[in-house]
């Protein structure tokens, strides 16, 4: 699949990592990969650390019928905004019913724990939240990719996991190397 013909949904709540959300969405972007950008409530979305976005529309507002891919970053108290919102654990179950490829990094695996949709999956995430996995344990690895789901371990890991998330989607390896190696990202 070339990238200018994946679709990725990327939702942010307020209180969502800021690294996080900016890096994979301009890595995916440079990498061709149309990036709708959706806030949970508004589209005046607030970080974690106080930096503002505007998301493209609210998630409301959307037809959740044409993404090929969702993106979940991280961040508190965001993550835990995306886990409490019904439909966002909603559209998690149906992007994996469709077989789409569902993304998630740092905090934010915690809604795919929540949706039901990683038990048998080897998966990544932020240390610490325990709590919400349901008595998943994460591999502790930098990024991991296990039948259509990607997660990654949080703001350090932002390379490694755009990395997966483009090879999930299809995008030629030439490609990713070319965009990868061209902002000096070492493997």
């Amino acid at each position: 699949m070339a990238g200018e013909d994946i679709e990725i949904l990327t939702v942010l709540a307020d209180g969502f990592e800021e690294i996080e959300a900016v890096a994979v969405i301009d890595v995916m972007r440079r990498l061709g990969c149309k990036v709708l950008v959706a806030g949970l409530g508004n589209t005046m979305v607030t970080g974690a650390h106080g930096l503002k976005m505007t998301a493209d529309v609210r998630l409301a507002d959307i037809d959740v019928a044409e993404p090929d891919a969702i993106f979940l970053p991280g961040g508190m108290p965001g993550a835990e905004s995306l886990r409490k919102s019904s439909a966002v654990l909603d559209l998690v179950r149906n992007f994996h019913s469709s077989g789409r490829v569902i993304s998630a990094i740092c905090a934010a695996p915690m809604v795919l724990a929540e949706a039901g949709i990683l038990d048998g999956v080897t998966f990544t995430m932020y240390p610490g939240f325990d709590a919400f996995m349901h008595n998943l344990k994460p591999s502790g690895r930098a990024a991991e990719s296990d039948g259509g789901i990607v997660t990654g371990r949080g703001p350090g890991a932002v390379f490694a996991f755009a990395r997966k998330l483009a090879e999930a989607l299809g995008v030629a390896p030439a490609k990713i190397d070319a965009v990868m190696s061209g902002m000096f990202v070492e493997e």
